[in-house]
């Protein structure tokens, strides 16, 4: 038997409370006998037996009355006949999430899930309807061997799914079935990241399997990027990972290692290269393998082009020549015209604009922004000094500058911002330009005084004014990403090619690089990794795990054997509660029969 409340079993310690007013009754005083009484003593003897068994009878019905009312209280579930359940609708949601797949104990939790699933699927009978639900959202549906079938061929995601969503989908199912018993089993690994919003459940019965294992500490790649974003043509890779203790990596591009070494536990990977080909090549970084594989690579993509060439016009200052001077002989950049870096004033494309440092020159400044092409304006004159947030600028200050006002409603929409200032743009990129709202002097701005300076400059020419390579979508596996209007195919990891026609498509669902094609070239990149979230392992405990379940009665489960016990248990056993309802008050109608039998004997013996 199986309770829905089992600690309204705590009521039933009530049933001491006749037992002992039974036998306080009992307890007599002190004996003073007078002849006149002798009479009606010998009488009471008499009947002394009979009123013994009568009581008992009182204490007794009183007793089982509480103990049926507290059980009620417990809304015990039992079987009422030898075998079998009532036919009943179940929905089991298995939890195939990447972090499934670690290996504890020996085996994977995954495994530990399906065998669960499969054992409560054997309960199932004719008249039942089963469906399985993964936590990508495929259903399965129908009898019980297309349910087995499915479970077998199950394999773990590359990513995190969504489980509070297929729980949601399980309880429409049940509930639009038809079947009057309807119940939803989740079986998961009860990872915290998982779960982090409630489940309304509309009162359905839910059964809960999470197996007591403690999950091992993990190693993964949680982040991967190219710096900059292209490079012309030497770069850096920037990775980050979970690791708390040292560890060994490898970067890849394309198909040769590029670089091993050992990263200590907190610091990143770090590592320069300096590609000899040129194109868009697919990267990773990877660590030793550990308990859960899917997380030990990250991969990214990165275009390497070569040196644009950039001339520093008279109107950028000194600032700009001698951070050119920089660039050539690092090698980022060649002397040439075809990017400048220049004042708004002689603003065109392929250019790196600072603000005007006279306020005389701003209306000369904008005609040239215009006449460029360029979809914004400076406007208001802002004082100083205040912080610039964006990458690569830390610690920098705008000491002048102007408010950037796009022209028309799409500039802002088509245009990347770098950095801000009070939550305004201060650096914004489009189609051919980057534009900073700030003059390139000791009085608008410390950038060029800073050492981030040079970096951050190299940075923006090479990713937002160095030729046409198009840029890099990240997303996880299934995460809908808009199409360039310009590609119809993707090409993937292995070299195959893949129609893409919509405009709107599913990342692919298997982690790696993906380039848009444009003819037959690579034009631009999808980089596809799981959530990152994945790698963390921290279980919920079982309690708040349940309080996620809203509006029902969730049976909780540790062990497989008790999971499996409690399949078709809540909908297919018969709720006892209002039969021990009925009980409790027949008893009591019993005792108050025999309490005013008493009672009259007593009036009668009064007589």
């Amino acid at each position: 038997m199986n309770f829905l409340a089992p600690f309204a079993l705590l009521l039933s310690g009530a049933a001491a409370v006749p037992l002992v007013l039974h036998l306080l009754r009992r307890r007599q005083g002190d004996k003073v006998e007078f002849p006149a009484m002798r009479y009606l003593l010998r009488a009471q003897q008499e009947h002394s037996n009979e009123l013994r068994l009568r009581n008992m009878l009182l204490m007794f019905l009183r007793i089982a009355a509480v103990l049926a009312f507290a059980l009620a209280a417990a809304r015990p579930l039992g079987r009422l006949s030898a075998g079998g359940h009532a036919p009943t609708a179940l929905a089991i949601v298995l939890d195939n999430s990447l972090s499934t797949s670690v290996v504890v104990e020996g085996a994977p939790v995954l495994a530990r899930l399906k065998d669960a699933a499969r054992a409560a699927v054997d309960r199932a009978a004719t008249g039942d309807r089963l469906w399985l639900i993964t936590a990508e959202g495929r259903v399965v549906g129908g009898s019980a061997s297309a349910v087995r079938t499915a479970l077998d061929r199950l394999e773990p995601l590359p990513g995190a799914g969504d489980l509070p969503t297929a729980v949601r989908h399980a309880v429409a199912l049940v509930r639009g079935s038809g079947i009057p018993a309807r119940q939803v089993a989740v079986l998961t690994d009860a990872q915290a990241t998982a779960w982090d919003v409630d489940v309304p459940m509309e009162g359905v019965a839910t059964t809960l399997f999470a197996p007591a294992l403690n999950p091992p500490r993990n190693r993964a790649v949680v982040r991967a990027t190219p710096e900059p974003a292209h490079w012309t043509p030497r770069g850096a890779v920037r990775a980050a990972t979970s690791a708390t203790d040292s560890t060994t990596f490898r970067v890849m591009l394309g198909a040769r290692a590029a670089a091993r070494g050992t990263v200590p536990p907190g610091a990143d990977i770090v590592v320069r290269l300096d590609p000899v080909e040129r194109g868009w090549f697919a990267g990773a970084v990877e660590l030793e393998p550990d308990e859960l594989r899917g997380d030990d690579v990250r991969w990214f993509a990165v275009h390497v082009g070569a040196a644009p060439a950039v001339t520093a016009d008279p109107s950028a200052g000194a600032f700009a020549r001698t951070a050119l001077d920089a660039l050539v002989q690092d090698n980022r950049v060649a002397r040439g015209t075809a990017i400048a870096i220049t004042g708004a004033e002689a603003a065109r494309a392929s250019a790196l604009i600072f603000a005007p440092a006279d306020p005389v020159q701003l209306a000369a400044a904008n005609r040239a922004l215009e006449r460029a092409g360029i979809p914004w304006k400076y406007g208001a004159l802002r004082n100083g000094p205040a912080g610039v947030k964006g990458a690569g600028l830390a610690s920098v200050n705008a000491l002048k500058w102007y408010a950037l006002e796009p022209r028309g409603a799409d500039a802002g929409t088509a245009a990347d911002t770098l950095a801000t200032v009070g939550g305004e743009p201060w650096a914004v990129a489009g189609n051919g330009y980057v534009l900073v709202a700030s003059p390139l002097t000791a009085d608008g701005t410390d950038l060029p005084l800073r050492a981030s300076w040079v970096p951050w400059l190299g940075s923006a020419i090479a990713s937002h004014l160095s030729g046409d390579a198009g840029g890099v979508t990240d997303a996880t596996p299934g995460l809908v990403v808009a199409r360039p209007v310009w590609a119809r195919e993707l090409e993937a990891p292995d070299g195959s090619r893949i129609s893409a026609r919509d405009a709107r498509i599913p990342a692919p669902s298997r982690p790696g690089v993906y380039f848009w094609l444009r003819g037959a070239t690579r034009a631009a990149a999808l980089v596809v990794n799981p959530e990152a979230k994945e790698s963390d392992l921290t279980r919920m405990p079982m309690p708040a795990l349940m309080a996620r379940f809203a509006g029902t009665t969730v049976v909780a489960n540790s062990a497989a054997a008790s999971f499996t016990a409690s399949a078709f248990a809540v909908s297919g056993s018969r709720a006892l509660d209002g039969l021990l309802l009925l009980l409790g008050l027949l008893l009591l109608v019993a005792e108050a029969v025999v309490t005013r039998a008493r009672a009259g004997e007593h009036v009668e013996g009064d007589r």
